[in-house]
């Protein structure tokens, strides 16, 4: 039987969460490979130099994937020196400037694409809206990757498409609006903003969207018995193919064996002593301020709930000396890198504090822990419609005026930690997402699950095209 020999390239935008599913794609592709007899594929992914020891490392297991750093452009108006991922930008408001910066990458990109293997296909992220020109140059079909589900594009697309918020009468950022497509979802103005408030924010958002359309195709960070309405919804149209391939964080090895850290020992006992835990933790980019983070903090102890809080600030400074030895019984805060996925699937861990990005979900939804939903950037708004109303997982945490941005109360956080937690709402989504983390895990199986058939029907169509 003849094999044929396949090359992938990958190229993720510089940021941990855009990063990590990627690099997840490139481990499925090769496990992939490993199933079927017919098609071989190697697999490159191009990253900066900064980045690539984060990208080496997450690969270790994988050492076949070729890692290739471009130069990433010195003496960018406002960009620190040295930053080449939005985690260590200054403030997210860089993010336009720092993004139009990495197209100084494509003569670089170009120039390595002439001397590497014929590649069958590339898979690059969507806010990278400048690799399509490279890969039409080199007739190389584009899958685009936003790390976003289909829930969300199908809401944001139905909204653009019938110009939902351009109507002048419509000047609330607050007042919900149905959804012409999908008449049970009601969506408000800032729920949809994703960015593009200033002008050069939207002119990057149209090249983003312009891009996008030339592209073969969409690959989807999720699962089609998740959001199977929506999917369907994205593909019944003149708008390029969805192909859902996830959940790719189950695509993760099994993890060495190594000294339990102090936070998972603090689980150990909690679950020992028969008291669920609330897991507390808001990604790398969330911009929380003081103020904000004390009422956090203090509607965490009026709660009662046990939680463990991973944060980059210190707390205590904030708060004042004797938080910590108020709560030391209930909670424990943590400022070092945690292994999320460690977390959430320790048996004391019963629920989820989240800003809401789709990886953080995603985890949560396939470990069978419900959320607890505050949003506060991009389409996390979206996401944290669909846990809630959609698939009813979550509960949502309320700002006081309405809009994503707004101060969240120690009142509104005690009153919904005690209801994810302890209510009956609370109840419903732990049932529900257990239902939802055993789909996730079907769909991956090799051979019969969803998402694997997918991949399939996709290689077979890029690699017997190429």
């Amino acid at each position: 039987m003849a094999v044929s020999s396949h090359h992938v390239v990958l190229f993720p935008y510089m940021s941990k969460g855009h990063t990590i599913p990627l690099l997840q794609f490139g481990r499925l592709l090769l496990l992939h490979r490993r199933e079927q007899a017919t098609i071989s594929i190697t697999v490159t992914v191009f990253t900066t130099p900064k980045n690539q020891p984060f990208v080496s490392d997450f690969l270790s297991t994988t050492p076949e994937i070729k890692v290739i750093s471009l130069p990433f452009p010195e003496n960018i108006l406002g960009i620190p020196p040295g930053v080449e991922s939005t985690d260590k930008l200054p403030s997210m408001s860089l993010y336009v400037p720092f993004t139009r910066a990495t197209k100084l990458l494509q003569p670089f990109l170009e120039e390595k694409l002439k001397n590497l293997p014929e590649v069958s296909f590339m898979v690059s992220d969507g806010f990278l809206w400048w690799t399509s020109e490279s890969a039409a140059k080199f007739k190389i079909p584009r899958l685009v990757f936003y790390g976003m589900n289909s829930y969300a594009f199908a809401v944001s697309i139905s909204a653009s498409e019938h110009k939902l918020f351009i109507e002048p009468e419509i000047e609330s950022a607050t007042e919900p609006v149905t959804v012409p497509d999908f008449p049970w979802i009601r969506v408000k103005k800032c729920e949809l903003n994703h960015g593009t408030q200033s002008s050069q924010g939207a002119e990057l958002f149209m090249d983003q969207i312009i891009s996008t359309n030339k592209s073969y195709g969409f690959l989807i960070n999720s699962f089609y018995e998740l959001e199977s309405t929506f999917v369907d919804y994205n593909n019944n149209s003149d708008r390029p193919k969805s192909w859902c391939i996830g959940p790719l964080c189950l695509t993760d090895p099994p993890k060495p064996e190594r000294v339990k850290p102090a936070w998972i020992h603090w689980l150990d006992r909690k679950e020992a002593e028969g008291r669920p835990v609330l897991y507390v933790a808001f990604g790398t980019q969330a911009e929380i301020s003081n103020k904000q983070l004390e009422e956090l903090a203090l509607g965490l102890e009026d709660s009662k709930v046990n939680f463990l809080w991973v944060t980059r600030k210190d707390v205590e400074e904030i708060i004042g000396e004797g938080f910590k030895d108020r709560i030391k019984e209930t909670g424990m805060i943590v400022r070092d890198w945690v292994d999320q996925w460690e977390i959430l699937s320790h048996e004391s861990v019963k629920g989820f504090l989240s800003h809401c990005g789709w990886n953080s979900a995603q985890e949560s939804i396939c470990v069978g822990v419900p959320l607890l939903a505050w949003p506060m950037m991009a389409e996390q708004p979206l996401n944290a419609k669909m846990i809630v109303e959609e698939i009813k997982v979550g509960v949502r945490v309320e700002t006081q005026d309405g809009t994503v941005q707004g101060f969240v109360t120690r009142e509104e956080l005690s009153r919904k930690i005690q209801e994810l937690m302890e209510g009956e709402t609370g109840k419903t989504a732990r049932k529900n997402v257990k239902e939802y983390s055993k789909m996730a895990k079907a769909a991956l199986v090799q051979g019969t699950g969803s998402s694997w058939k997918t991949l399939d029907l996709l290689l077979e169509k890029l690699c017997k095209n190429s």
